[in-house]
Formats: structure tokens, sequence, C-alpha cells
């Protein structure tokens, strides 16, 4: 029979409290089990002891006869030095997915086609600026003379 130590929910809702049981990894998460080791309170402080409560020696014992604890239950396990846990190291973790960096390649794109707009549409006000300032003045030269004459 393969076993597992996980954890079993117990607790109302949105007010969590968890066993921590050795049971078939076959049975359902809160159903029948074979034996409860202990128990875990993720309301109280991290600092409190009374969080994460093990019965180390029926831990070692079940560890020894093959039980595959979970991955937070490895974790106190390891706390507890029961059973050594392997560092994990996932760096593709943080790494965005491909829809997300599509959209940000997108999101470059307009940017600098925004900013390449911007530009020239200084450069139109400031060059047509000057040249008709130029040409309006003799057009006022002009228009002054035809009104003495």
């Amino acid at each position: 029979m393969a076993t597992s130590i996980r954890l079993s929910r117990g607790g109302s809702k949105k007010r969590p409290y968890y066993r921590i049981v050795v049971a078939d990894s076959r049975a359902p998460r809160d159903g029948k089990f074979i034996e409860r080791i202990g128990s875990y309170n993720p309301q109280l402080p991290k600092g409190d002891e009374k969080r994460v409560v093990l019965d180390t020696e029926r831990a070692k014992h079940w560890v020894e006869a093959g039980a595959q604890p979970t991955d937070r239950v490895a974790r106190f396990l390891d706390a507890a030095g029961v059973k050594e846990r392997k560092a994990r190291n996932n760096p593709k973790k943080a790494e965005p997915g491909q829809k997300a960096k599509d959209r940000a390649e997108d999101r470059a794109t307009k940017l600098a086609e925004a900013e390449e707009a911007r530009k020239a549409a200084e450069e139109a006000a400031n060059a047509p600026a000057e040249a008709p300032a130029e040409e309006a003045a003799p057009a006022e030269e002009a228009t002054a003379e035809q009104a003495e004459g």
C-alpha cells in the first residue's frame, strides 16, 4: 500500500486548520487516514510554537516505512529534522509567459512609434513656424503698401 504524509483540512470557511496525517495515497484528502501525527494552524503567527505540532518519532517511523510527504509536509519534516528536503530552484518561475512577452513587445513598438510621431510633429511645428514667418513679413508689407496707396 502506497502511503503519504499529507495535510487534511479542517476548520470553518476562511479559517483553515490542518491535521498532518498518514493516509493511503488513494484516499480522499479529508477522508480516511491511518494515523494522525500532528497539526498545522496557519492562523497563528509564524514564530508561534503551536503553529506546527508534530510527533517526530512517528514521523520518522513512517518516513522509514516509505511514506512520501507532500511538499508542505516535507518543509515541516525538514524543520523538525526528520527528513532533509532538497532545495528547489526554478529560475523560469518568474519569467513571464509567451502572451505577456508578446504584449510587452507590442507595447514597446507602439511607444517607439508614438515617440517617432511626436518628434516628427515637433520638427514639423518648428520648421513651418519659421518659414511662414519669413513669408508673412513681405506679405504684410505688400498689404501695408496697398492700404497707403
